[in-house]
């Protein structure tokens, strides 16, 4: 991978991370068109962008992590009754415990099932399917009209967890499933985005790490092989900023309730990868 293909993977990365298009799928489908060895089989430069849009989701909403890290550590009278009518916690301990009970299925797949899930990323068939799936679930969100709700309760927090989960196959868009899933259950517009691009932050480090681990126990020298360091560099600092971008700009999007035209986007790049590997 030189640093040009580099660049261009890493923008891929940092604007599908966020938007409901499937960033798995699009990386598939970009190495694929590039001519570019399987970016999952290049850990170095898979870690990197993982990392860089994690960071970017820092940046952005660093002052959503500050609040629910700085209302962890309060006790006594700042102790005040949770959206949830449980008192032993204030609202920023029962947001990060609906981030937690969110990591709960992904946490199990990733543990169990990790060796199964990667066997996919290698079909393109796949990666149709799944974004015409992606398509569907965003034009049932935008069609139906639930009861709308204040606070994200936890058995929403599971359930998009679930949605969560099944979204680690290529092509089935993770912020799409996790905010499609929310609004569904009938939960606010403006609290969906936020929470979706939070409760991604743990599972992401957590993979990153086991990535890690990996690498080490193979060697550095192997997880490089492909990829330059240059490249690798070109890479992260095009996923972050791209990331930054993509990230408050879904925010918006999510708010004004506009997900029906990447609906219609997966609809179509789905068919067209599904006719392309029928025929190719």
């Amino acid at each position: 991978m030189d640093w040009l293909q580099a660049l261009i993977m890493g923008i891929f990365q940092g604007l599908t991370e966020y938007l409901p298009v499937s960033s798995s799928g699009h990386l598939a489908l970009a190495a694929e068109l590039l001519g570019v060895e399987d970016p999952e089989k290049i850990m170095t430069f898979t870690i990197a962008v993982h990392v860089a849009t994690v960071l970017s989701t820092l940046v952005i909403l660093w002052k959503e992590v500050a609040w629910i890290f700085k209302g962890l550590f309060k006790t006594g009278n700042d102790i005040v009754p949770s959206p949830h009518g449980i008192r032993y916690f204030n609202e920023e301990q029962n947001y990060a415990l609906l981030i937690i009970i969110s990591m709960i299925p992904v946490g199990i797949v990733g543990l169990f099932f990790k060796d199964q899930v990667e066997a996919y990323f290698s079909s393109l068939m796949v990666v149709g399917v799944c974004l015409c799936i992606t398509a569907t679930l965003l034009a049932f969100s935008f069609f139906s009209k639930p009861r709308t709700k204040d606070h994200i309760s936890y058995r929403d927090a599971f359930v998009i967890g679930i949605a969560q989960a099944c979204a680690v196959l290529p092509g089935l868009s993770r912020s799409g499933s996790t905010i499609g899933t929310g609004l569904i259950l009938g939960d606010k517009k403006e609290n969906l985005a936020q929470f979706s691009f939070l409760m991604v932050i743990p599972p992401i480090l957590g993979e990153a790490l086991l990535d890690v681990k990996k690498m080490m126990e193979e060697g550095v020298e192997a997880a490089m092989a492909g990829i330059s360091v240059p490249a690798l560099i070109v890479g992260f600092l095009a996923a972050f900023i791209t990331g930054c971008i993509a990230c408050k700009w879904m925010i918006n999007i999510v708010k004004k309730g506009k997900l029906i035209y990447f609906a219609i986007y997966c609809a179509i790049v789905g068919l067209a990868t599904i006719i392309w590997q029928l025929f190719a």
